[in-house]
C-alpha cells in the first residue's frame, strides 16, 4: 500500500478518496486488514476524526467491515457493494477506461430500458404522455445538435422511469446517470444513430399514452439496441486494436 500527505482542504475527503482507490483498484484485496487508526493518522497526517469518517463512509458502501478485536478488513465488493460505486469503477488506476465496466453498463440499461417503458405505458400514461409528447417535439426542433439530443433523451427517459412507479429501477437509473453525465462528449458520437431516431422516441411516446405496454417495451428495444449495438462495436474495436 501507498499514500501521500493530504492537502485537500476537507481532509475527509481525501482519506476517502485514498482508500476507495485503494480498494477498488485492487492494491487492496478482498481480506486485507487496514492499518489502525492510529497508523492511518500518521501515514496520512491528518486528524483521527478525519480517518474516521472516511471509513465510516467506506462501510456504509459496503466496501470495508470491522469486527471487535479483528480491526478492520475489506470487503469483495462485487458481494457487498450497490450501484453507488459504478462511476467509481469506470476508469482503471491508470486513468484508462475500463472496458469491461462499460460493456455491463450498456448491458444494464439494454435490460432495464424496456420493462421502463412498459411500467410506464401501464402505470403511469396519464402522468407521462403530455410531457414525452412535448419532450420529442422539442427534440424535433434539435435534430443535428448532438449534446442537445442528449439533454432532451435523458429528460425522456426520466419521465419514463417517474412514470414506472419502480423505485428499484428510480435509483438504478440515477447510477447510470452520474456515469452518463460524466462522459456526455465521448458519447455522443458512439450514440448518435440512437439519439437520432426520433421516429422510436415518437413511438415510445405514443404507445405511453395509448396504454399500450407491448408497443411500448417493444419501441424502447428497438431504440436502445441500436446505442447498445453502437457502444459494443466500438468495445470489441478497440479490444482488438483496431
Amino acid at each position: 500500500m501507498s499514500f501521500r500527505p493530504v492537502t485537500r482542504r476537507s481532509l475527509s475527503d481525501d482519506v476517502f478518496e485514498q482508500l476507495l482507490d485503494q480498494i477498488v483498484h485492487g492494491k487492496m484485496a478482498p481480506g486485507d486488514k487496514l492499518p489502525a487508526e492510529r497508523a492511518l493518522c500518521e501515514l496520512l497526517q491528518v486528524n483521527r476524526g478525519a480517518v474516521r469518517e472516511a471509513l465510516k463512509r467506506l462501510s456504509q458502501m459496503g466496501l470495508i467491515a470491522t469486527q471487535h478485536g479483528e480491526g478492520t478488513r475489506v470487503l469483495d465488493y462485487r458481494e457487498s457493494s450497490s450501484l453507488e460505486l459504478l462511476p467509481r469503477l469506470l476508469f482503471k488506476s491508470g486513468g484508462e477506461i475500463d472496458l469491461a465496466v462499460v460493456r455491463s453498463l450498456m448491458e444494464l440499461r439494454a435490460a432495464m430500458a424496456p420493462d421502463i417503458a412498459r411500467l410506464c405505458a401501464r402505470r403511469g400514461a396519464a402522468e407521462a404522455s403530455a410531457a414525452l409528447a412535448d419532450n420529442v417535439a422539442r427534440m424535433r426542433q434539435r435534430r443535428g445538435d448532438l449534446p442537445a439530443l442528449q439533454t432532451l433523451a435523458l429528460d425522456f427517459w426520466d419521465v419514463l422511469v417517474r412514470g414506472s412507479d419502480n423505485i428499484a429501477y428510480q435509483l438504478a437509473f440515477n447510477s447510470l446517470r452520474v456515469v452518463y453525465d460524466g462522459n456526455r462528449e465521448e458519447l455522443a458520437g458512439v450514440l448518435a444513430e440512437e439519439l437520432e431516431d426520433l421516429e422510436s422516441y415518437q413511438a415510445i411516446a405514443e404507445a405511453v399514452a395509448g396504454g399500450d405496454d407491448v408497443r411500448a417495451k417493444q419501441a424502447a428495444t428497438a431504440l436502445i439496441e441500436r446505442g447498445t449495438g453502437s457502444v459494443l462495436r466500438a468495445i470489441e474495436a478497440l479490444e482488438s486494436g483496431l
